[in-house]
Formats: C-alpha cells, sequence, structure tokens
C-alpha cells in the first residue's frame, strides 16, 4: 500500500508522469479542436461578408438610372435564372457548409466554392463605380477564403 501511495502521490513517480502525459495529450487535443472551429467560424463569417455585399451590390446596382428597365427588357429564360440561381446558392450553402463539414471536406469545399463565385463576381456585373467597388471586396474576400481553406492543415493549433 505504501509504494502504491508513493507511485500515486509522489511527484516523480511513474504514475504522475503518465497522469502529466495524459493531461498534455488532452490539452494539445482541445487546443487543436478550438483551432479547427476558429478556421471554420472564420470561413463561415467570411462568406457571410461576401453574401452581404452580393445583396447590397444588386440593391444599389437597381439605383442605376435605367437598370431596372433594362433587366425588365432582357426576357431572360428560365434556364439562364436557374444557372443564376445555382451560382448563388453557392456562396449561401458555404455559410451552413463551413461550420458543419469535417476538416477535409470543408477546406476542399471552401476552395472549390471560391473559384466559380470570384468569376461569377467578375463576369456578372456592369462597369459602374459601385459595381466595382463592391466586386473588389468580394473578390478580395474570396481569395481570403481560398488562401486560409488552402494553408489550413488538419493539425494546425
Amino acid at each position: 500500500m505504501l509504494e502504491l501511495n508513493y507511485l500515486l502521490h509522489h511527484p516523480t513517480g511513474p504514475a504522475r508522469k503518465a497522469v502529466q502525459v495524459n493531461e498534455f495529450n488532452i490539452r494539445v487535443n482541445v487546443c487543436k479542436e478550438i483551432a479547427m472551429e476558429d478556421i471554420k467560424v472564420r470561413l463561415s463569417t467570411l462568406w457571410i461578408f461576401v453574401m452581404f455585399n452580393m445583396v447590397f451590390t444588386d440593391i444599389i446596382g437597381f439605383l442605376n438610372p435605367g437598370a431596372l428597365e433594362e433587366m425588365i427588357a432582357m426576357k431572360t429564360s428560365q434556364t439562364v435564372l436557374l444557372a443564376f440561381s445555382i451560382l448563388l446558392e453557392i456562396p449561401i450553402a458555404m455559410i451552413v457548409l463551413s461550420r458543419i463539414l469535417r476538416h477535409k471536406a470543408n477546406r476542399l469545399a471552401n476552395i472549390i466554392a471560391g473559384v466559380p463565385t470570384i468569376l461569377f463576381v467578375m463576369g456578372g456585373g456592369n462597369t459602374s463605380a459601385s459595381y466595382l467597388f463592391f466586386a473588389t471586396i468580394e473578390v478580395t474576400c474570396m481569395v481570403m477564403i481560398i488562401l486560409c481553406a488552402w494553408k489550413w492543415t488538419k493539425y494546425q493549433c
């Protein structure tokens, strides 16, 4: 009994060292989980920021003289509207997916989703100063998303 007491309570005993190793492993694992959640929150927040900019780009674009009349006169087909809807759904879905996907799928989804969204923003607007301003912010933010996902390792802490 005395020997067991020594092993458990002596500051340099083998049992104490094992406890210290387990405490270290727990701390490292908790740190990794916090870092992973932090990156997920950061990516999701960036996608929210992109979406707000996309929405306000359109709202302000409607204020341009003749913009609404021009849109009404275009007679856009259902296929084109569906394509635009799918492209707009990508950043909306990424807000949620960035938080719920596991590391590998999350990283891949953010990288892949950023590319068509950048192309959509760059090719889908006009040359007004307000559009160019918002598009610059959106593209910069999406490049940040792609870089963050690209550099995100499973063992960051």
